[in-house]
């Protein structure tokens, strides 16, 4: 008698993988890498002002410049190329930022929901960097060929720049002992550093 129930069971249950199966395809395919950068940098941005309700006053006088690279603070089409590669190198580097467990005053929870969030938006751009090189191999001696010198004078966002941006965060953090107030700093200066990653995405979408 208790068959049919099974049967359905076991239906419902294939169902739900398939549908986990789905889901998993949909979320890694490239071509809607704008909708995730999108969701898990607003996600990131929502939760880095949510762990503080106001920046304490006391902390002003250590407030310093890291010196964001001038490149992010000036986007344009022209780096619609190179903003996936800096996607992925701030990925990674926030990562690190927030894998250093000296923080006292902020939710664990919430630094984890960066650290995840972070982690796969690192997976899957590197899924997708994968498979820009495979299909632009064959091509890049023919356009590196009709390249107008005009294109080759463009400034293109640099990597390097970037490492040592986060490097300069990273030794503020250590010059102060990893202290409530250096973390507040920190805090502000990612939410500042995402919000100009959260205008890029828009690049994405833009024939």
């Amino acid at each position: 008698m208790s068959t049919i129930p099974d049967m359905i069971q076991k239906c419902l249950w294939l169902q739900f993988l398939m549908g986990m199966f789905i889901a998993g395809t949909l979320s890694l395919d490239c071509n809607l890498l704008n909708v995730h950068l999108r969701r898990v940098t607003w996600q990131n941005l929502r939760l880095l002002s949510s762990m503080s309700n106001s920046f304490p006053v006391e902390c002003l006088r250590e407030n310093i410049a890291f010196g964001l690279p001038q490149e992010f603070l000036q986007y344009t089409q022209h780096m619609k190329r190179d903003i996936k590669k800096a996607f992925y190198e701030m990925s990674l580097q926030t990562f690190n930022i927030f894998s250093q467990q000296t923080f006292k005053s902020w939710k664990e929870r919430h630094v984890k929901q960066i650290q995840i969030g972070l982690d796969q938006q690192a997976e899957y751009l590197n899924q997708c960097l994968e498979e820009d090189k495979n299909e632009n191999e064959d091509m890049k001696e023919t356009k590196e060929n009709e390249m107008k010198p005009s294109e080759a004078r463009v400034p293109q966002l640099s990597n390097l720049e970037l490492r040592r941006y986060f490097n300069r965060i990273d030794n503020f953090l250590k010059e102060k002992k990893y202290s409530d107030c250096a973390w507040e700093i920190v805090r502000v200066e990612i939410r500042r550093c995402l919000y100009y990653f959260y205008k890029f995405t828009a690049l994405f979408r833009r024939k």
